[in-house]
């Protein structure tokens, strides 16, 4: 119960963080996803029963309140969060490097395919611009770090954790 209630607190701190990055970056033009990197961090220690419901469950929080293709997060999240549990057994990501690097990588996957499911199933497209979704994604990479480590501090070890 205290593993959920944990959770809770984590899903309200990056909804929050991720409101208020895209407000302040959309001054300058920025397509700032730090869900992304929150999922990201979740998927790094959560077992994968509990974080591709996690992940599933902060892609469709932000598919309530956007203008999309509705489920287009949802679905984009669980494809990375598939990429990252793939990877977890070839990366060390306790490491600051492939932290920053899947982020910053993740984060094209998941603006190519937002874009490429809005034109399949709306023929339209969103494409925040080449600049603006390279800006965003440093962004998002350079504070990953900060937000893996208040994910492991907050989460800890417990039975929804995956072991080291």
């Amino acid at each position: 119960m205290l593993a959920f209630i944990k959770l809770i607190f984590l899903f309200v701190l990056a909804t929050v963080c991720h409101w208020c990055l895209v407000t302040m970056c959309s001054v300058w033009g920025l397509s700032v996803n730090i869900m992304l990197a929150f999922v990201v961090a979740f998927c790094t220690v959560l077992k994968p029963a509990f974080g591709y419901p996690a992940v599933f469950l902060c892609g469709l929080f932000l598919d309530f309140f956007g203008t999309k293709l509705f489920g287009n997060n949802a679905f984009t999240f669980t494809v990375a969060a598939c990429v990252v549990y793939a990877l977890a057994e070839r990366f060390d990501f306790d490491g600051i490097f492939p932290q920053i690097f899947t982020v910053f990588g993740l984060t094209f996957l998941v603006g190519a395919l937002n874009s490429l499911l809005l034109v399949w199933f709306t023929s339209a497209s969103m494409w925040p611009g080449f600049f603006s979704l390279l800006g965003g994604s440093l962004l998002g990479a350079a504070l990953s770090p900060v937000v893996f480590w208040v994910v492991r501090r907050v989460l800890g070890k417990g039975a929804v954790c995956r072991q080291a």
